[in-house]
């Protein structure tokens, strides 16, 4: 879970920014971007792990100022030693927009489809197909 949040007064550009933990987002201000803290203990565990699965940008990625979670975590992924699975439009946009896809093992459009997929459910186009054997 995120530590720390970059939160704005407003969803703007311009708008005024700072780091805050992640009990102490104020009143009146949005988080817009996971915070340094967890950018880089996001980026330390994808890292080292085996497989990892992604799907959902980390923040506004978007917008400049709030890009940079969704950034340290695409680049995380596109480092990793491990199975890389990406899933969902904005995470593709995302990984795209920061010219990361070639690195990822397996992309997805289909980000509620995928997620649906690990959880084990049965998917309408897959038990659609017929069963036969193996060529």
């Amino acid at each position: 879970m995120p530590q720390d949040f970059i939160v704005a007064d407003a969803f703007a550009l311009d708008a005024a920014t700072k780091v805050v933990s992640a009990e102490t987002i104020p009143e009146g201000w949005m988080g817009l971007d996971i915070g340094p803290k967890t950018a880089a203990d996001f980026a330390a565990k994808i890292s080292t792990a085996g497989e990892v699965f992604w799907n959902g940008p980390m923040g506004v990625f978007e917008m400049e100022p709030f890009a940079g979670g969704t950034r340290a975590v695409a680049e995380a992924m596109a480092m990793s030693p491990g199975v890389t699975v990406l899933g969902g439009g904005d995470s593709v946009a995302a990984i795209n927009k920061f010219g990361l896809a070639e690195k990822i093992d397996h992309i997805s459009m289909g980000g509620g489809a995928s997620l649906e997929f690990i959880e084990g459910a049965d998917l309408p186009g897959v038990v659609a197909l017929p069963d036969r054997e193996p060529a």
